[in-house]
């Protein structure tokens, strides 16, 4: 199949979503361009991480100065896909050239047929493709200014806060059936 690249340097949205229960939720990132949304799969922890960093940068982008102008209109809602997502993302990468308050945000596939040998090739997680290099992965590349990166990380740490309660002890997410904590060897925390 040939390599997708879906680019969006003035995307009209872009927001997480999620769909499922708690313990079985599948996350989402959706972009629109022409009205038209791309959606994309990734891990709960992915969009923590995202919604983390982006935090940071808006916050480092009115450190330095830089406007970090209100949103107008709030972007689109998540809209749960008509068809399956795009792809599965592999690796999320943020770019900020330091001098405008925006940021590029790259969310590359994961090559579900490919593993890396990091044993063989320490840098294979690292392999860079050129923009027309029709063996690459597919890609999904949004511009988003600090205000946009703001309201996203914000609606991203909702629905990650919005899942399983974590044990007291160990972190790890509780399960309505009961919780084997290996901080306690196996027992079930001491709840209130």
């Amino acid at each position: 199949m040939a390599r997708r690249i879906f680019r969006f340097p003035d995307a009209e949205g872009f927001v997480p979503g999620v769909m499922g229960e708690p313990g079985q939720r599948t996350f989402f990132l959706q972009a629109w361009h022409g009205g038209v949304p791309v959606t994309v799969t990734l891990e709960k922890a992915q969009v923590a991480v995202l919604a983390e960093r982006l935090l940071a940068l808006v916050a480092e982008m009115r450190r330095r100065g830089l406007p970090v102008e209100p949103l107008v209109e709030a972007p689109p809602g998540f809209r749960p896909p008509d068809n399956a997502p795009a792809f599965r993302v592999g690796t999320l990468s943020l770019a900020w050239d330091g001098r405008q308050p925006e940021v590029t945000i790259e969310a590359v596939a994961l090559a579900e047929d490919e593993e890396p040998d990091l044993e063989a090739d320490p840098d294979a997680t690292q392999r860079e493709w050129a923009d027309d290099d029709p063996s690459g992965p597919d890609l999904l590349a949004v511009v988003l200014d600090a205000a946009s990166a703001e309201v996203f990380a914000r609606q991203a740490e909702v629905l990650v806060a919005a899942g399983r309660p974590a044990c007291p002890m160990c972190g790890q997410p509780l399960d309505p059936q009961g919780h084997l904590c290996p901080r306690r060897n196996g027992h079930a925390p001491l709840l209130n």
